[in-house]
């Protein structure tokens, strides 16, 4: 259990973290999502002892390791850690990196040396590189460097990986496939994991729970899928998912929304703070467009984007830009093209069968 109690940081006038307050579970996947600069590899650095914290505490499994006045260094932590630029050491093979943490962490256990070996190419079979133990950093893909930054972290059985944006230096397929490796030893060594990245594609994929953050703060902790369909605050909707904000009133039977007082939306779940503000955040694929003269709000086609499985629409209404994902068999709009915007019969239908069901 990590437990993170009022930490704030500062570096002179500028605060790069307000008043956090985080528990991780044992076990648990945790991805720290956020834009550029809103403090999440500060986070990471307060979690892995790097600096200390102005103000607040961290514990780990009941031992205070972090507060103002003391910092209990990375090194006398039982935590593994896989940088962004990889930091794999030029001279040496891929078994002498694994082999290197299993030397000198603090979580070491003294064995003989056939131990010590066979934990070795235990690792190397658990990210796939047991062919490669001999090959140096200068002879292997990207992928590959980015396997021996895992194993060499998992090597000593840490309680906690922290990962700083691991992914960012490869490419889109290479990703994926990491995606599924972190995954698989996830499962396998039982750690917790903190995950930082800006990519929110890929904190919904493999995350357990999102931390989202927005300048020094976080806005939301929540799993995946609450994260997605229940944003709390309009940072959250626009920066997971891209939703549009719609403008309009709540009253007792619904969200009407501006321009369109014909039409009733139901409460899909949509959190106070928008209701407060006469707001409904809206999903791309939760709308739908029809010929202009239709029901919904009237709008005009400004981009039109091809997506393989699905199309992807921009649409100008009373002077805001919405976003629009339709399947690729919907009748086609283009650029020009004079529309009208509902939300989809389905995502109507969905919740009168849950009130049904109810």
């Amino acid at each position: 259990m990590i437990d993170v109690q009022d930490v704030s940081k500062k570096y002179g006038d500028f605060t790069a973290l307000h008043t956090v307050d985080l528990k991780i579970k044992k076990g648990e996947f945790i991805a720290v999502l956020g834009p550029s600069g809103c403090g999440k590899t500060t986070l990471l650095k307060l979690l892995a002892g790097f600096m200390g914290p102005t103000e607040g505490s961290i514990a780990m499994d009941g031992m205070q390791v972090a507060t103002a006045k003391k910092v209990v260094p990375p090194e006398k932590r039982n935590i593994g850690m896989v940088f962004q630029s990889f930091a794999l050491w030029p001279h040496m093979s891929v078994a002498d990196h694994v082999k290197f943490p299993l030397e000198y962490h603090p979580n070491r256990k003294k064995g003989s040396k056939a131990e010590l070996e066979s934990r070795v190419q235990e690792v190397l079979g658990l990210v796939g590189l047991e062919t490669f133990a001999k090959r140096y950093p200068s002879e292997l893909s990207g992928g590959q460097k980015q396997r021996v930054a895992l194993a060499r972290a998992i090597a000593p059985l840490p309680n906690l990986l922290l990962m700083d944006e691991p992914f960012s230096a490869l490419d889109v397929e290479l990703r994926m496939e990491m995606r599924k490796e972190i995954q698989k030893l996830h499962k396998e060594t039982g750690a917790s994991i903190v995950f930082v990245t800006h990519d929110q594609s890929e904190a919904l994929a493999i995350a357990d729970k999102i931390v989202v953050m927005n300048a020094g703060r976080i806005e939301q902790i929540a799993p995946p899928e609450v994260i997605y369909t229940r944003p709390e605050t309009p940072f959250v909707a626009s920066f997971v998912g891209k939703c549009n904000l719609v403008e309009g009133q709540w009253k007792k039977e619904g969200f009407v929304p501006d321009g369109d007082a014909k039409s009733v939306w139901p409460d899909l779940g949509v959190a106070r703070s928008f209701k407060a503000n006469g707001i409904f955040p809206v999903r791309p694929e939760q709308l739908q467009l029809a010929l202009a003269g239709n029901a919904g709000l009237q709008g005009q086609v400004s981009f039109v984007q091809y997506q393989g499985n699905e199309i992807h629409y921009t649409v100008e209404v009373d002077g805001t830009m919405w976003t629009v994902h339709e399947p690729v068999y919907a009748p086609r709009f283009h650029v020009g093209d004079a529309v009208s915007v509902s939300l989809k019969t389905a995502v109507l239908q969905e919740r009168e069968l849950a009130a049904v069901l109810k």
